[in-house]
Order: structure tokens, then sequence, then C-alpha cells
């Protein structure tokens, strides 16, 4: 009882120790989960190939299983498919039916359009996701988020409103176009349409891919023809729709409407635009090769200044380094441009 008792200092962790464990509150307590996931889903991480092709296949069949088992109900799809045309031509925008037939004159144009809605819709999607994945890997899983939960609202709209498309619209006069020129490809008509369901017509995720992949052309290609092509491509894609037979111009607004809803639900789920995250992951060897910039690259920035990226906490975590250590790198705190400065928008920290 007359001993001393000598207070001991807790042991000092390792900074790359505090990294491995996570964020930490100043008590040293363990950081909440909600906190945790948070940090998780706004820190830009790398991609792995083999999970995003498991992810991407996964899901596409996932969608396809679930559009297809809607039920039919052709007769209300029929009806839906009149009301909408009489509310259009309220509006005076009816201009599918001059569109199908000028186009269905000229034999070469409505067949290259008929192979155009067969094929680009995959095509041109999977070559952007594959660009993103290759040359914008810190950007790809949140612009990755955004195709998935537009995608994934859409079957909202087959479900609970089945529409037909103008070509199955009875008496209206359109042109079924890939059964007039027997062209392949297409599952909306011939042989391949007792396997695909008739009256998912809204929205339109033809118009709504095509547009994600416009923005993110736009958005981080160099040349400007790119970016122009990137830009017109939805465009084209409406013509193509509607020439075809197979979508009213409304399906197209809600392929556009679905699609900012996949963009806010995104926002929420990182804490910021798609197009706010950094080119590279600081644990991408090409993050010090391009400057190291975490707001961004001059190569990838059209403006030269970045979109902004990870705060500090969240770039350490995601390199497996310390705060401390980050704030220690030769470069400095973001000096880039000769003086310190606040990104464009950052991440919350938790």
């Amino acid at each position: 009882m007359g001993e001393t008792q000598t207070q001991q200092s807790p042991p000092q962790s390792s900074p790359d120790a505090s990294a491995a464990m996570g964020p930490a509150s100043a008590a040293g307590e363990p950081t909440p989960l909600y906190v945790r996931v948070r940090t998780y889903l706004r820190t830009p991480r790398r991609p792995r190939f083999v999970v995003e092709l498991a992810l991407v296949a996964l899901s596409y069949w996932v969608y396809s299983l679930i559009r297809n088992a809607v039920p039919n109900r052709e007769s209300l799809a029929v009806e839906r498919a009149w009301q909408l045309l009489d509310f259009e031509k309220s509006l005076h925008i009816d201009v599918e039916y001059t569109i199908n037939h000028a186009a269905d004159k000229v034999t070469w144009l409505i067949v290259g359009m008929n192979y155009y809605y067969a094929t680009l819709h995959f095509i041109v999607t999977i070559g952007v996701l594959v660009w993103l994945f290759r040359w914008h890997p810190g950007r790809y899983r949140a612009v990755r988020t955004v195709l998935f939960v537009t995608t994934g609202l859409a079957l909202f709209g087959y479900f609970f409103y089945a529409l037909a498309p103008p070509r199955l619209l009875p008496g209206a006069g359109y042109i079924d176009t890939v059964l007039v020129h027997n062209t392949w490809g297409s599952m909306a008509s011939g042989n391949m349409k007792s396997v695909s369901n008739q009256f998912a017509a809204m929205p339109s995720m033809h118009i709504g891919w095509s547009t994600w992949c416009a923005v993110a052309i736009w958005k981080f290609a160099k040349p400007m023809w790119v970016r122009v092509l990137g830009v017109l491509y939805p465009l084209m894609t409406l013509v193509v729709i509607m020439a075809t037979g197979n979508h009213f111009i409304l399906d197209a607004v809600g392929g556009w409407i679905t699609l900012a809803a996949g963009f806010a639900v995104q926002r929420l789920v990182n804490g910021c635009s798609a197009y706010q995250f950094p080119r590279y992951t600081p644990d991408d060897p090409r993050y010090e090769e391009h400057g190291g910039d975490r707001h961004g690259d001059a190569d990838g920035d059209h403006d030269g200044r970045g979109d902004g990226g990870p705060s500090g906490r969240d770039a350490a975590h995601a390199s497996g380094r310390s705060p401390a250590e980050g704030a220690k790198s030769p470069r400095g705190p973001d000096n880039s441009s000769g003086s310190q400065r606040e990104p464009a928008a950052s991440f919350p920290s938790p």
C-alpha cells in the first residue's frame, strides 16, 4: 500500500497503424459505423477489373430479368399510349409519325437506324465504361453509380407504367421498321419479341444511357471533336427511337428525368457530384505522375483547375497514409498553383 504508483503514458500508435484502423474520435473511441460507411462511400478508390466486370454483368442480367418479367398488360399499355399521344397533340409535339414515315422512305437510312437502335445502345455504353475504368479510375465508380441507379429506377417505370410503343399502337399508322425491312438484331420486333417485354417504353433507357455517355464524354474527353460527337449522340438517338417507332418523345423526357434522379441519388450517397472526383486515386501509380493534385489534373480538366476532390482525411485513408503523412508531402497541401487554395468542392470529412 505504501508503494508509489507511477503513471505510464499510453503507447503511441504509429501513423500506419492509425490509418489501418480507420478514423477514430479524439477520445480514442471507435468511430461509429455510419461514419466509417460514409467515409468509405465518399473516398475514391481504384476500381478492380474482375469486381467491376462481375458487377456490370450481374446488374444487366438482373435488369433484363426483371424488365422482361414485368406483366405485359397489353390492353392497359395500349390505352396509356393513346392517352400519351393525345397529350402530345395538345402540346403540339407529336412529331413521331412524321419522323417515322419520312425515315422509312429512305431505305439505307432506316436500315442504318434499325441497326443503330439494336447495337449502339450497348456498344457505346460499354465503351464509355471501359474508357472511364482505364483512364479515369478515380471517377469511374461514382459515374458508374449514376448509370446503375438510373437503370434501377427505370424498372419502377416499366412495372408501374406499362406503355405500348408507337409501332404497337393499333390504327395509328406507325411503321414497325424492323418488320418491314427485315432487320436483324432488335429485341423489339420480329422473332425476338417473345423474349422481351414489348410494353417497357417509359422511360427510354436508350435516351438515359446515351445522355449518361454524353455527359461523361463532354466532361472528361480532351479533343473537342470527341466532345461534340458525345453531345450529338443522344440527339441522334432521340431521332432514331422515334424514326423506328419504338418511343414517343415523352418517353425520352422520362429517360432524362430518370437520369436526373440517378445523379441526385449518387450525389446523396457520395457527398458530391460524380464529376468532382479526382481523375486518379492516391493509391494509383499515375497519381504522382500527373502532379498528385487531389483536385484533378491539368490534362484531365478543361479549365485547368480541377473539379474538386476528397478531403485530406479521405485521401489519406484511400492511400493508406495517415493525414499527418499526407500533410508532410514534399508537394505540400495542394500547392500546385503556387499558393494554397481550398478545393472547388470537397467531400465532407467525418
